[in-house]
């Protein structure tokens, strides 16, 4: 489950390693990345401005309407519910990224651990989006299950994308893209640092 990344890259730097056409003029982007904060993503052969999460509309305990929540993971096996579905079929995406965060220690303590690829400073985790009225242009990231050094962190993470892959996921038929949505076979380095874990998950959600 990711609720922090880091894109520690410029967008333009971005668009020529996706060979996308950056459509963000110029803009500036925090280097982490939490739930319901904006992020890049390349869709539909451009560098894009997002939100990360799919609006979820709460309610109170009486029935009054809250601040919708971002859904901001989504489960290989739930890709066909009603909330993801039609996302997945029509409206997939890369999310570039230069590395993942996972909460380690005990309650209260937490803190950072950093997973990345050790052969490449850049790389694309699938993603799929649609347009919201809350947000505008929203997307969430595709989890699968652990493997390697990933599953001393967490049970799940991100879908890793390789380069040569990019296009049928982007583009490819749907149950090409379903086959690429399983756990990452090359090798993930890990960071464990000491900086506290602090915020961000606890407004994230996974369907």
């Amino acid at each position: 489950m990711c609720n922090l990344y880091r894109m520690t890259k410029v967008p333009s730097e971005v668009a020529q390693w996706f060979d996308a056409v950056d459509a963000l003029g110029g803009a500036n982007f925090g280097a982490e990345v939490y739930p319901g904060y904006p992020g890049l993503v390349v869709a539909n052969g451009e560098l894009r401005r997002m939100n990360w999460g799919f609006p979820l509309q709460m309610k109170g305990k009486s029935g009054q309407m809250l601040k919708p929540k971002p859904v901001n993971n989504t489960r290989t096996d739930k890709l066909d519910s009603f909330f993801w579905r039609h996302s997945f079929e029509e409206r997939r995406c890369l999310i570039p990224i230069t590395a993942w965060a996972e909460a380690e220690g005990p309650k209260g303590r937490m803190t950072r651990t950093w997973l990345s690829l050790p052969d490449s400073d850049l790389f694309a985790c699938a993603g799929i989006w649609r347009r919201s009225d809350e947000w505008g242009d929203c997307y969430s990231m595709v989890m699968t299950d652990a493997a390697g050094a990933a599953r001393e962190t967490h049970t799940r993470m991100p879908v890793i994308v390789a380069r040569e892959d990019y296009a049928t996921w982007t583009r490819g038929q749907i149950e090409a893209a379903r086959a690429l949505c399983r756990p990452w076979a090359g090798e993930i380095s890990l960071d464990r640092t000491d900086e506290p874990w602090a915020g961000g998950a606890s407004q994230s959600r996974l369907l």
